[in-house]
């Protein structure tokens, strides 16, 4: 049994009943809300049905391959992968104008590029000398505000008849808003309605849509019981050296997010998090990246949430995220459950990725709050914060001025903060007059 500072009932490399690792396993998989992240892709990539239950089902497979490689080889925590935030307007920029094979083939090169840092032992230096806290803090802001405006854009469309979307998009969203506050006012004791509150905010959509009659879940009876999902399913990769390129920024990005989840979870289930675990945890990171991208599906990265059901079932076992992996490629390989996931509206989705838009951006304002800032820092936030609110608002036609590269570039608000970010922070010299910043 466990023992440390965070009174674990069960430690990371300790035995779990099997029934009870399944129990919690499924807790794991619930938590993620790993299908918001392909369904809101694939209506930026205006992916017909069929397509979007195939990218559902790809992201669903290759997360619990990534999860299994991750626990079981890489970082050797109780890391739960799925599909990342970050990654979503720079692939939808990169699908919309070269097409899939062009996107899955921007994605494969910058997965590499992850196994060969962790293999020459240079992540963990950069880690410690480029991603103190508040810029962590700063991206996870940034993230947020750069998916605003496509989960606004979701609940108040006019495609369809604004009516019709603002139905289910304003009932997932203020459904969602009532089971965090009944969460939050009884203090987590009942910590399954946060953790089902995801999933309930979209079943309360789903009945708006059918009272405004826009639910349509005819295409579930059609669809297969077993499949499974095929690599290059979206064509062989087109590799494209401007897409290339700003992926390989996407991934620096998704790497800052996914090291700051690596450190929740080391301080949760009191594991020191050494260089050499750093280096093995970002080559299980390119792995899981590359079968990912092989496969068809998005750049991944850990899931925070799992990291809040470790602190409330004081379970940290590895086996436990092991069989959540398991389950989440088995859940991969039944396209009628993804089917039933991509037929819940596009509205009801974006309504809950507002919601989650704002917890990102609350959730990083306070990393930065407790970084103790000084001259620099606020000159970095600030510069960060406006040029990606910039990228967000320029029309097309000023950026169909600039050169491709800077066009992809200019089209993910998420990639211009997030470069910004690390470059000032790099590059500005030091307040005299700052206090240290805090550690992770």
């Amino acid at each position: 049994m466990a023992n440390g500072t965070n009174n674990l009932a069960i430690g990371v490399n300790d035995r779990v009943e099997p029934l009870k690792a399944v129990g919690l396993a499924f807790l794991h998989v619930l938590a993620m809300d790993l299908y918001v992240c392909p369904i809101v892709l694939a209506a930026m990539l205006g992916l017909d049905t069929e397509g979007t239950n195939q990218l559902i089902q790809i992201c669903f497979f290759t997360a619990g391959i990534a999860t299994l490689i991750q626990t079981g080889i890489g970082i050797k925590l109780p890391v739960v992968q799925g599909a990342s935030f970050v990654a979503l307007s720079a692939l939808a920029t990169i699908g919309a104008n070269g097409g899939m094979a062009m996107m899955v083939g921007s994605i494969i090169p910058g997965a590499i590029i992850l196994i060969l840092l962790g293999a020459t032992r240079l992540f963990a230096k950069i880690v410690r000398r480029c991603i103190p806290p508040y810029i962590g803090g700063l991206i996870i802001v940034i993230v947020g505000l750069s998916l605003t405006p496509t989960a606004a854009g979701g609940v108040f469309s006019v495609d369809g008849g604004l009516a019709s979307n603002m139905a289910p998009g304003l009932a997932s969203m203020i459904t969602l808003v009532i089971m965090n506050v009944v969460a939050y006012k009884t203090g987590y004791r009942h910590h399954l309605v946060s953790v089902l509150s995801v999933l309930c905010s979209l079943v309360v959509g789903c009945v708006a849509a059918a009272i405004v009659g826009v639910l349509d879940f005819s295409t579930v009876a059609t669809s297969a019981w077993f499949a499974m999902p095929m690599p290059f399913h979206f064509g062989m990769p087109v590799f494209d050296i401007p897409s290339i390129v700003l992926m390989t920024f996407i991934y620096f990005i998704v790497l800052i997010e996914t090291t700051g989840v690596w450190f929740t979870v080391g301080d949760v289930t009191d594991e020191e998090l050494t260089d050499e675990r750093l280096n093995h945890a970002v080559m299980g990171e390119g792995l899981g990246c590359l079968v990912g991208s092989l496969f068809g599906g998005t750049p991944l990265t850990g899931y925070s949430t799992n990291a809040g059901i470790i602190s409330i079932t004081k379970v940290a076992s590895r086996t436990v995220v092991m069989v959540a992996g398991v389950i989440l490629v088995i859940l991969g390989m039944c396209p009628k459950l993804m089917a039933v996931i991509s037929s819940v509206p596009e509205a009801a989705i974006c309504g809950v990725l507002v919601v989650v838009c704002q917890i990102l951006v609350v959730n990083g304002l306070r990393i930065i709050i407790n970084s103790k800032l000084d001259q620099k820092k606020m000159l970095v936030i600030g510069l960060s914060l406006i040029f990606t609110v910039a990228s967000l608002v320029l029309s097309a036609d000023v950026k169909a001025e600039f050169p491709v590269m800077i066009q992809y570039l200019v089209s993910s608000g998420t990639a211009v903060g997030g470069i910004i970010a690390v470059v000032l922070n790099l590059l500005l010299p030091e307040d005299p007059a700052a206090a240290p910043d805090s550690t992770r």
